[in-house]
């Protein structure tokens, strides 16, 4: 066979060749599949960069979310007797027994609920942040703690940005925590009985008197 016929023949062969190894690989990895991995692949790169984030970069306040949400909130229905040492308000603007409205969202039900008032108190009240003792998110600008639940406090009142531990327990994880005072009030302080979120709760600790208005 002459030069011409031969590489003829052979060009004709690496066509057939080449195809028939297109068709079989389209047979063996079918394009749904190669479509798939491609698919799999962006979505373990992309969780790969969530598992990266630490949870605890993130600080939640007292309702579980990051800037003021309504989530995870753990009062216990009875929040016992005011603290040791606290001063009893002298002519509060809403005496123990008075029906009020609450105006703060401290937690799930409670803007716009009706209470009682149980205590008034002359202190100073505190919005602090803290890590729990249990674990878990930081807990940012808790609504209230009062200067007699703080531990060894001194004098009142405590400057902004001072580390102090928590005596108090109005959440799980609160006492003995560490903490950092937010800001700090002198409004009379109150312990509430009120229905909250499907919960009835006696001397719930705190509430602020710009938090109240009257009942109608």
């Amino acid at each position: 066979m002459k030069a011409p016929a031969r590489l003829a023949v052979y060009g004709a062969g690496m066509v057939v060749a080449f195809s028939g190894a297109y068709g079989l690989a389209g047979v063996v990895v079918p394009d749904s599949v190669v479509a798939a991995w491609q698919d799999t692949s962006g979505m373990k790169d992309h969780s790969e960069g969530q598992d990266d984030m630490d949870p605890h970069d993130q600080g939640m306040n007292e309702t579980g979310q990051e800037a003021g949400g309504m989530a995870g909130h753990e009062h216990a229905p009875d929040g016992g007797p005011a603290p040791e040492g606290i001063t009893p308000a002298t002519g509060p603007t809403y005496p123990v027994g008075t029906k009020v409205i609450l105006t703060a969202g401290h937690m799930p039900g409670m803007q716009g609920a009706e209470a009682v008032i149980s205590g008034a108190f002359d202190t100073t009240t505190y919005s602090v942040s803290y890590m729990p003792t249990t674990g878990g998110h930081r807990v940012v600008d808790h609504r209230w703690v009062v200067h007699e639940e703080l531990e060894n406090a001194g004098s009142a009142p405590m400057a902004d940005g001072m580390a102090v531990v928590l005596n108090a327990e109005h959440m799980t994880g609160m006492s003995g925590a560490k903490a950092t005072i937010d800001s700090s009030t002198a409004e009379t302080a109150y312990m509430v009985d009120v229905d909250a979120d499907g919960m009835t709760m006696s001397n719930h600790k705190w509430v602020v008197e710009s938090e109240i208005k009257p009942a109608s």
